[in-house]
C-alpha cells in the first residue's frame, strides 16, 4: 500500500525509501512478519530516537536458554536489567516484541553494540538442536530480512552476527548446532 512521501505501509510497519547498501540480498520493503507487543520492563532498557541517535548496523542473534516463557519473565522483571527487541518461539516460529527498534535493548553485553545492533533472542539452548525448528529459522529468518531492509543493514555474515562475536561477550549463543549457512540463505531468499 503506498502512501503520501514515498512512504509504504509493510506488515503494519512504515517502511522509508531504498537505504540499502549496494549490493545488499535482501529485497526492498520485505515484510515484517506478524509480531505480538509484549513490552519489557522500563527498567530494562534504555529509551532513544534511533537511527537518529545512534545508526542500527547490526543484527545480533541470541539463544536463550531458558523457555520462551521464563525469557519473557526474565524481560518484564525490573531487578533482570536485560532485555532484547525480539524473541522467536522454538514450536511454532511465533514472534513477540519486547523493546522497539528505536530504542536501545540491553541484549549484547557491550553498551557500543547494543547501542548499533537490533537483537533477536531465540528459545531453546545452545546444546539442544532439535529446538533449532524449521519454523524458528523461517520466522527469524523474515524477521532478520525485514530488520536489515528497514535499517539498510547488509544481509551479511559481518552484519548478522551471533552474540559470541559482540567483543568483551562472555556467551557462547547461538552456539556449534546454529546453521549459519542455512540462515543466511533464508534471510535473503537464496
Amino acid at each position: 500500500m503506498k502512501c503520501r512521501g514515498g512512504l509504504s505501509l509493510c506488515g503494519g510497519v512504515v517502511v522509508l525509501a531504498d537505504r540499502r547498501p549496494h549490493g545488499s540480498h535482501v529485497p526492498m520493503t520485505a515484510p515484517y512478519p506478524p509480531t505480538h507487543w509484549i513490552p519489557a520492563n522500563r527498567a530494562n532498557y534504555t529509551v532513544s530516537n534511533r537511527p537518529r541517535a545512534y545508526p542500527v548496523e547490526f543484527v545480533v542473534v541470541h539463544v536463550t536458554q531458558e523457555t520462551f516463557q521464563d525469557a519473557r519473565r526474565i524481560f518484564q522483571d525490573s531487578r533482570s536489567k536485560v532485555s532484547a527487541h525480539y524473541m522467536v518461539a522454538s514450536a511454532d516460529g511465533y514472534i513477540a516484541q519486547f523493546v522497539r527498534e528505536k530504542d536501545i535493548a540491553w541484549h549484547a553485553g557491550n553498551w557500543d553494540y547494543n547501542t548499533r545492533s537490533i537483537g533477536i533472542e531465540h528459545e531453546g539452548w545452545i546444546d539442544r538442536p532439535e529446538y533449532f525448528t524449521d519454523a524458528l529459522y523461517r520466522a527469524s529468518a523474515k524477521l532478520t530480512a525485514a530488520v536489515c531492509d528497514r535499517h539498510g543493514i547488509p544481509a551479511t555474515r559481518e552484519h548478522i552476527i551471533g552474540h559470541v562475536e559482540v567483543p568483551g561477550s562472555t556467551h557462547t549463543d547461538p552456539g556449534p548446532h546454529w546453521d549459519w549457512d542455512r540462515y543466511l540463505e533464508l534471510v535473503t531468499g537464496g
